[in-house]
């Protein structure tokens, strides 16, 4: 038992798990202060949980170097690992600064908001960083019991407590897929470890055919496209992000998805690569019907947050583009796509906090008619996020989906790449139909005065910035990319 012990003692290293670490003492002892703060402050929560994220990102840089494993290799803090961190990061950062004055307005100044924010970005990381598909698994469920409890925090709020109980259940049930298919292919490798499964399948091609192995691979897809929100899994989606609160909707589109595309992109290209003919061909279809029904079904909604959550199905369709490709453009391009769409889409649903008033019935397309003249600032970062969200040049969303097709075509998938292009097409009505209102509609009330926070106003410049540094100068962030994949 003392050799046992030593053994595992020996493959302990505490570095590979650092950042993740830091988020969870930060987060419980955000837990302890919460009791000693005045009850309804939660202004000194949110910069203490700030001051988390930045020396969270002192420690992940650290995985820029030498990777670090630990944990007898369940856990990897390498380049692939980091760069997706600093994905986590920003999205938790640009989704705090802009949650203290909602929470103020809609009356639920409530004590465990922040650390759950800590803690699903905790879980976000051991997805990133796990080498194990039960390390995968832990990280997976850390991050979605934090959401579920997030997504139905406002308990007075029925459309809270839906959202709540709807991502509760239907997460769930994607969760047995994901078991499920994990235990199939440990059944047929002898092993969890992402890596070994690999290289079992290389030396046992026999074993490819095997329908233990298909169907695993099946049930693992329809686990993370649930994450994802890719069609036919995204039903979840619309219904829990008009839901949810808006910085908790703003928070799910970005880190919770690109935390479940780097964990799906590890597994399938590392451990899933012998099938690639099979996943590939599987998720060209769904690629493409994820995009389509995302800009379809958007065309029709007049809420914005409901459009918004539409429009994140579309862009998950894109980023399942790059990983079609499956080569070092296109699963670049999926990391390059994430940090831009965090941006656009956060800095989006920033302005939609300051917009909104208390139970936020005004954040409809008539609630938005005059918007671009009577409130300026927000109605030109609007738009900015808007023509990002669509693609068009000097924006990160258009370098994002340049470099996602170009890998597409470099694989030989052009038509995909093509039909890319024309679902992109079809967003710009969509998109553009807010900004006709914001500009050339009369309003039909009057707004009143909004008062600009500061956590929102600043949440909003770095995305503004972000935005257009990813749009102008693309190519460091994107060889940066390249530097971070594992192939």
């Amino acid at each position: 038992m003392d050799n046992l012990m030593q053994i595992a003692m020996q493959n302990v290293n505490y570095g590979s798990i650092m950042p993740s670490l830091v988020l969870c003492i930060f987060g419980m002892a955000l837990l302890l202060i919460n009791v000693f703060l005045p009850r309804g402050k939660t202004t000194p929560a949110s910069w203490i949980a700030l001051i988390g994220l930045v020396v969270t990102a002192v420690f992940a840089a650290r995985g820029w170097g030498d990777p670090q494993f630990g944990f007898a290799g369940h856990v990897a803090l390498d380049k692939f690992a980091s760069f997706s961190n600093i994905i986590f990061l920003f999205s938790a950062g640009l989704t705090i600064l802009m949650s203290d004055e909602y929470l103020q307005r809609e009356g639920y100044p409530i004590g465990e908001y922040y650390p759950l924010i800590l803690f699903a970005t905790a879980g976000a990381m051991w997805m990133a960083s796990g080498t194990d598909m039960m390390t995968i698994f832990l990280g997976l469920e850390v991050l979605s019991i934090s959401l579920y409890i997030l997504a139905g925090m406002f308990r007075g709020q029925l459309r809270s407590n839906e959202a709540g109980l709807k991502y509760f259940l239907l997460g769930a049930f994607s969760t047995g897929f994901l078991v499920y298919g994990i235990a199939l292919i440990y059944g047929v490798s002898g092993t969890t470890n992402v890596a070994d499964i690999g290289m079992y399948l290389k030396s046992h091609p026999a074993m490819l055919g095997n329908p233990m192995t298909i169907a695993g691979m099946l049930l693992i897809s329809v686990g993370f496209l649930f994450k994802i929100g890719a069609a036919p899994f995204h039903m979840w989606a619309p219904d829990v992000y008009q839901g949810a609160p808006t910085p908790i909707t703003a928070f799910m589109s970005a880190g919770p998805k690109a935390a479940a595309l780097v964990a799906f992109v590890r597994i399938l290209i590392l451990g899933l690569d012998g099938l690639q003919g099979d996943w590939t061909s599987l998720l060209w279809v769904l690629a493409v019907l994820t995009m389509t029904v995302g800009n379809i079904i958007a065309i029709n909604q007049t809420n914005i947050k409901r459009m918004l959550a539409y429009s994140s199905i579309s862009h998950a369709g894109y980023a399942l583009v790059g990983l079609v490709a499956a080569n070092q453009i296109g699963v670049s391009g999926i990391l390059f796509y994430m940090l831009a769409y965090t941006f656009m889409n956060l800095g989006a649903f920033a302005v939609l906090v300051l917009a909104g008033k208390k139970g936020e019935e005004n954040l409809t397309l008539e609630g938005f008619a005059g918007f671009g003249f009577k409130r300026p600032f927000l109605g030109v970062a609007m738009s900015i996020f808007l023509i990002s969200l669509m693609g068009i040049p000097t924006t990160a969303g258009f370098a994002g989906k340049f470099y996602i097709f170009a890998g597409a075509i470099k694989a030989g998938y052009i038509w995909l790449a093509v039909l890319g292009v024309l679902n992109s097409a079809v967003s710009l009505y969509y998109y553009l139909r807010v900004m006709v209102y914001m500009y050339f509609k009369e309003p039909a009330e009057d707004y009143g005065w909004v008062t600009l926070h500061a956590g929102a106003v600043i949440s909003i410049i770095i995305s503004v910035v972000g935005v257009f540094y990813l749009g102008l100068i693309p190519g460091k962030v994107m060889e940066m990319a390249r530097m971070a994949l594992f192939f």
